[in-house]
């Protein structure tokens, strides 16, 4: 229980990797707002998940693409459980498209809900840890694209690309705050999401071929962001987490 008495907010949370990061988190003894868009079944039902494990939960849903959205999240967040010590950033937007025929209001869309969505919600969710005192986490769930520019995913590689180095520096301010800021690089998760823009079947054949021998889970990540949110990492700041089963070096075998 690592992070027995500590308070969460877990944006993207109904599904995939936010749900993923938020069971863990709860496993580890943090009570949790779960953020999504709207209070779909989904949503409530990682709520009661959470709930079920005896840790205070509470669906706090609105677009964290947008400013005034998200000020009403942390409102919610923070009126249900009184303080937030840790925050999941897993806001993502995410079409795949050529270059040559990308849409331009697309790529904006990407953009701002990737990199703009997750400065918005670290602002305010720092300006409330600075303000109460002592310390917090911030952890960013960006992406193996940040060293591969995988084709069709121009917009999703600069997003992330741009949010690694927006959390360095975030990182580099908030030392003398004592506020922890890291970056979770995931490799390829097997999610909804993903099932969705794949196929099931080319996922399954896909598995196989990878270096770990399978695609990653949520659990996965979510074990990553106990880890970076625990004590065990107050000495580690500033620095990009790869969870990627080893994608990353799946090229020194081709």
């Amino acid at each position: 229980m690592r992070l027995n008495g500590k308070t969460a907010l877990v944006t993207g949370a109904a599904r995939g990797i936010g749900r993923g990061c938020a069971l863990e988190l709860a496993r580890a003894g943090a009570d949790v707002a779960i953020n999504d868009r709207a209070k779909t079944e989904q949503a409530e039902a990682v709520v009661a998940e959470i709930q079920a494990m005896g840790r205070r939960s509470v669906l706090v849903d609105g677009d964290a693409f947008q400013r005034p959205w998200c000020e009403r999240i942390v409102e919610g967040a923070l009126a249900a459980l009184g303080q937030i010590d840790i925050l999941i950033s897993n806001p993502a937007y995410s079409r795949r498209a050529d270059f040559l025929e990308y849409d331009p209001e697309t790529f904006a869309r990407v953009i701002e809900g990737t990199l703009i969505g997750g400065f918005h919600m670290s602002q305010l969710i720092a300006r409330h840890m600075v303000d109460r005192g002592g310390g917090g986490k911030i952890v960013f769930i960006s992406s193996c694209h940040v060293k591969t520019p995988y084709a069709r995913s121009v917009a999703y590689n600069a997003a992330k690309a741009g949010l690694n180095h927006m959390a360095f520096t975030i990182a580099a301010e908030l030392c003398r705050h004592r506020i922890n800021v890291n970056v979770i690089e995931p490799g390829w998760i097997d999610t909804p999401g993903e099932h969705e823009s794949f196929g099931s079947e080319a996922i399954a054949r896909a598995g196989p071929t990878l270096p770990w021998g399978r695609l990653g889970t949520p659990a996965d990540i979510g074990k990553a962001a106990v880890f970076l949110c625990s004590d065990d990492a107050d000495y580690i700041t500033g620095t990009a987490l790869a969870v990627d089963g080893g994608i990353w070096v799946r090229s020194a075998w081709e």
